[in-house]
This record gives structure tokens, C-alpha cells and sequence, in this order.
């Protein structure tokens, strides 16, 4: 059955992989667990489907872990005659903000214009040949004349304003240390996730709760990897009878190193711009992908933050690259570059990426300096694109499309392209696909579902207080209910019941290291949100490795509580540690010199 070892016996067991090991054929088996694996899993399980999904790390690791933070139309994609995906875009946007508004929200967005009729000639050839040809701005007729675009596409969702244009004396009233050479200003809503890692989990969350907790009809497990489809017609369990017909394949516990074998009657690959390497490993060889790489850097900056004035700057580089300057809470994102991406190699965040942020901040507040000392974190992924040849990366469709072929006992299903804004709609037409393969009929709709901690979230500011206020007890005060709701929407319920049900002797506790966390809240953590290590508390269930805040009493700190639960000894203890200093190191540019465990 594979190698084992202390942490991997019957009795130490994971949870989410003994769900997997106790029932090993599912009607699909999703791989891959970024939000597009994730939204088809909920999809799926209330469809009624039985369903198991699998990804090799942490959910939402991937590409959806590297996104820019936002849930947006796609303007620039008019100009690459995408007009479906552009309406579906904003449509998608006005529906998030409605069914997860704890963490999908308005945006206001502001384009610094430099000239009046630049680009009208150049433009047409853009839309005809997917090509950048020798870079012209963007002046405001065309900005207009696509905004203008935007809103008719949004027409019919009443979620967000419509655009208006400021000519240059406005607006720098309203953002006075924008470039003094700019000629107008564009402003126009869009929408913001202030933590895409969460809202994937409360994702998936829902698709194990429309499962059942006893029936295992649905089922997902991070850090489980997909090794090889296998030949044999069924998987047989731990006394050799096999247990179902199907296509069979070959799993691994990453944190045990235990194998074993899995049957499904449908594969759905969402494995992101891994496909083709999943699909090699497969045995059926492909070439769907051609992934591009983004980066991002995220900035204490108090003079760039108020400059903002609490709007995303998004606006054209010059070298025609579409950027974006973005403050969140007390931080600024800016980003993103856009160059095809060497799969060998890990994506990370380069040193002349830096340089490059730094120019395109220059460029619309030349007064504001900025150095590298600012930086508290940086992150890259792979956008899942498809292969584009000639086509210059930022003109490559951000649509996607599925693609299908036989397996022995069943059949596989290959997502190629795809983007956050769209997710729910794209886990619908490939739910739709899944469920044509099964012979079965949709049941429940998830287009006006609440997802997660959205579902009863206050819809006003009073609301939001009023929440707060009858959520307040004598060991908890304001600071403290606002960050749960922050994180868990209206779930803070639950895990505010959690914080309660302390032993007597044993009262909750705020953390020495951050005011943010407490030690009943990382134990609810490590039994409700499959933690498989210390990093994934730092990056995807907090947001506090994104804002730099990180230390080495922090490490010591969450390492020790989270020891308990998770059965972890000293010298595990002290492997998590190291391997979180090298994860944030390696991938996040973020130096933290740990205390002795």
C-alpha cells in the first residue's frame, strides 16, 4: 500500500483522507483544488453527485492563491473581441457581490488618461490581430468608448454605478498627487476579494456539507497528489476486493508518503496550467496550455495608500501593459506583469519585476518614492491560459473551454483557461458537461446561492455594527468580533460557539505574538480547515503573512497550539517552522528568523 510512517498510521490518519480511503470510487473524481476545481466539487455535491476531489498542497495554492484580488468584468478583454466573456464577467461581479458579499466588494476604480485621441488608429489592428504592433496609449475617446461598452454589458445588474469621466482639473482635486500631466480621469466600480483563499474554502465547505456528514458523497483532501491513471478496472481495498468499476488511478498522502488507489466513472482535470502534466501522467499526452506568469508585491506605504484616496489605480504602462495600484486595509498591492512562464522553473517574484512596479508607480505619483525596504511581500502563480503561439501574452483569452476523451471505464474532462470572476459560471457548464456523462439532471441552481459566511451577512454598515455589538461578551471585544467576521462571514457564529465551549481551566486566550488570533481559534482551524501545515495558517486561512506581519514569536507560537491537534512531536514542530521560513522566503521575498522552538 505504499510507504508509511509515525505520522501516517491508522490512528494519526487525516480526516479528509480516511473519508477518501474508507469509500475509494466516486461518480467523479475532481483533481485539482484551486477555485475551479473547488466551485465544480459544490457544484456537483448539490447535483447529488458523489463526488471526491484532490489537491496536491493546500487549496487555493496555486494560480488562485496569486490572483490580483479582484472580481472584475475584464475591460481591457473588449478590445479583444471577448464580448461573451466580458458579459458574463459582469455579470458573474454583480452576482459574487450579492451571494458572498463578507468578501466580494464595490470597487471604485479610477484611469489616469494622458491624451485625448491616442490609439484610435492603432486600436483596430489590436482587435484584429491580437498583437501589441508598435505600442500607442490609450487616449480618453477610447477609454470612454469602452467604459461606456462596459456599462451596457452591466446594464441589467444595478449592483454598481456607472462610469464618469473627470477632466484634468477635477481630478486632482480628488487624487492630488496623481502625474500633474494627466489630461482626464476615468472613475468606474468594479469589485474586490479581499481574501480569495477564504472564500475558496467556504466554497468547498459547502460542497461537504451538501454531501452529508455520514454519507461521504462528497469528499476533498488537500496535499493528496495525483501519481498515474492505473490499468486495472476498479480499486481494490485493503483486503484486495474490488470495490467499483470505473477508470482507476493512484493517489498519495503528501504528509505520509502512503499510496493508494481510486476509481471514478468521470475525471474532471482542474489542475490549472499543470493539465498537460496531468494529463501525461495520465497516459494521454496533451498541449492545451500556455501559461503566463504574473507578479505582485505588496507595500507598507503610507503616502502611496493615501494617495489612493482609497481607489484602485488601474491603468496602461508604458509599454501598453495594463497594471494596477490597489490599497487594501493598511497595505497597497500593485501588480502585474504578464510573461510566459517556464514551467520548470518556480514562480516567484524577480528582481527586474520589482524594478518594473516601481516605474509604473513613477509613472502616475512621480513624487512618491518607493524602495524595497517597503515590500513586506511579494507573490507569483501561472495564469491556466491556453497555448497562444504568436499571440503577445496580454492578448491571449482569459475565456475557457473543456475538452474531453475517453478512459478506460469512463471518461476525462480537461479545463483549459478559466479566471476568478467567472468561477461559479464555469463550475456550472462543466457541472452541466459532468452530469451529461452521468446521465443525470441538474437539480439546484447556485446562480442566487449564498456562498459560505455570505449567507445573512448584513447589508449596511448599521447592519455590520449591529452584528458586531450583539456579538461582543466580556472577554471579546469589538476589535476582536470585527476580525472574525472579517474572516468567517456570518460562519463567525460557529466559531464564536467554538471560542465558548473552552473546558473549564482552560479559558480562550489571545496570542502574545498578534492580537488576532487566539488558541481555541487555531484548534477550531486545525479540526474544521484541514491545516496539513503552519504555513497554510500564515498565508490562506490569515491574511497575516499578505500584510508582513510574521515573526519569529508568531511561528513559535502557532507552531506549539497547533502541535496538539495535529499530533505533531518536537521534531515536527520544528520541521514546520523551517519549512514556513523557506516557503515565505523562497516564495514571498519574507525573511523571518524564528525563535528557538
Amino acid at each position: 500500500m505504499g510507504q508509511k510512517d509515525s505520522v501516517g498510521t491508522p490512528a494519526n490518519r487525516r480526516a479528509s483522507v480516511q473519508k477518501l480511503r474508507t469509500r475509494r470510487h466516486a461518480q467523479v473524481l475532481i483533481i485539482g483544488g484551486g477555485i475551479n476545481g473547488v466551485g465544480t466539487f459544490r457544484d456537483l455535491a448539490l447535483q447529488g453527485v458523489d463526488v471526491a476531489l484532490v489537491e496536491r498542497g493546500d487549496y487555493c495554492q496555486g494560480a488562485s492563491g496569486a490572483s490580483s484580488h479582484m472580481i472584475h468584468g475584464g475591460i481591457r478583454y473588449l478590445e479583444n473581441g471577448e464580448f461573451r466573456l466580458v458579459q458574463e464577467s459582469v455579470v458573474e461581479r454583480n452576482r459574487l457581490l450579492r451571494i458572498a458579499p463578507h468578501y466580494v466588494k464595490p470597487l471604485q476604480t479610477t484611469i489616469p488618461i494622458f491624451s485625448t485621441f491616442s490609439g484610435v488608429l492603432a486600436a483596430p489592428m489590436r482587435f484584429l490581430t491580437h498583437k501589441q504592433g508598435k505600442h500607442t496609449e490609450r487616449g480618453a475617446f477610447l477609454i470612454k468608448l469602452g467604459l461606456s461598452m462596459y456599462d451596457f454589458f452591466s446594464r441589467d445588474g444595478g449592483t454598481v454605478p456607472r462610469h464618469q469621466f473627470r477632466g484634468r482639473k477635477r481630478a486632482l482635486a480628488e487624487l492630488p498627487r496623481l502625474h500633474p500631466g494627466i489630461k482626464y480621469a476615468a472613475t468606474y466600480f468594479d469589485a474586490s476579494v479581499h481574501n480569495p483563499e477564504r472564500l475558496t474554502l467556504d466554497v468547498l465547505q459547502d460542497g461537504e456539507k451538501a454531501g452529508g456528514t455520514d454519507s461521504y458523497l462528497a469528499r476533498a483532501s488537500n496535499y493528496v497528489s495525483f501519481l498515474s491513471q492505473g490499468t486495472a478496472n476498479g480499486a481494490a481495498d485493503a483486503t484486495g476486493t474490488i470495490e467499483s468499476s470505473g477508470t482507476t488511478v493512484q493517489l498519495r498522502d503528501e504528509l505520509t508518503g502512503e499510496v493508494f488507489d481510486f476509481t471514478a466513472d468521470v475525471i474532471v482535470n482542474t489542475t490549472g496550467a499543470w493539465v498537460d502534466l496531468t494529463n501525461e501522467a495520465m497516459g494521454a499526452a496533451s498541449s492545451f496550455m500556455g501559461g503566463t506568469k504574473g507578479s505582485h508585491i505588496v507595500l507598507d506605504h503610507p503616502a502611496l495608500l493615501e494617495a489612493c484616496n482609497g481607489r484602485e489605480i488601474f491603468f496602461e504602462h508604458t509599454d501598453g501593459r495594463i497594471v494596477l495600484i490597489y490599497p487594501m486595509g493598511d497595505r497597497v498591492l500593485v501588480g502585474t506583469t504578464d510573461v510566459d512562464a517556464d514551467m520548470a522553473e518556480d514562480a516567484v517574484c524577480t528582481e527586474a519585476e520589482i524594478d518594473y512596479f516601481f516605474d509604473l508607480i513613477g509613472h502616475v505619483f512621480p513624487d512618491i518614492q518607493v524602495d524595497r525596504g517597503q515590500i513586506v511581500y511579494t507573490f507569483s502563480g501561472v495564469r491556466p491560459l491556453p497555448k497562444h503561439d504568436a499571440t503577445q501574452p496580454g492578448f491571449v483569452s482569459r475565456d475557457y473551454r473543456i475538452e474531453r476523451r475517453a478512459a478506460p471505464g469512463g471518461a476525462v474532462l480537461s479545463l483549459v483557461g478559466g479566471k476568478w470572476t467567472t468561477f461559479r459560471a464555469l463550475a456550472e457548464h462543466l457541472s452541466n458537461d459532468v452530469l451529461a456523462e452521468l446521465g443525470m439532471e441538474r437539480k439546484v441552481s447556485t446562480a442566487k446561492l449564498a456562498i459560505g459566511g455570505g449567507a445573512g451577512f448584513p447589508d449596511s454598515e448599521d447592519g455590520v455594527q449591529g452584528w458586531i455589538k450583539a456579538h461582543m461578551s466580556a472577554g471579546r471585544d469589538a476589535a476582536r468580533v470585527t476580525g472574525l467576521l472579517t474572516r468567517y462571514g456570518t460562519r463567525a457564529e460557529e466559531v464564536i460557539r467554538y471560542l465558548d465551549g473552552a473546558p473549564a481551566g482552560e479559558p480562550d486566550r489571545l496570542l502574545h505574538s498578534t492580537r488576532e488570533l487566539s488558541t481555541r481559534e487555531l484548534e477550531f482551524m486545525a479540526a474544521n480547515e484541514q491545516v496539513g501545515h503552519l504555513v497554510d495558517v500564515l498565508i490562506r486561512r490569515t491574511s497575516l503573512a499578505f500584510r508582513g506581519l510574521v515573526t519569529g514569536e508568531l511561528l513559535n507560537e502557532v507552531a506549539g497550539i497547533l502541535s496538539g491537534p495535529l499530533g505533531w512531536d518536537a521534531a515536527r514542530r520544528a520541521m514546520e517552522i523551517s519549512h514556513a521560513q523557506e516557503v515565505l522566503q523562497r516564495f514571498h521575498g519574507v525573511q523571518v528568523h524564528s525563535l528557538v522552538a
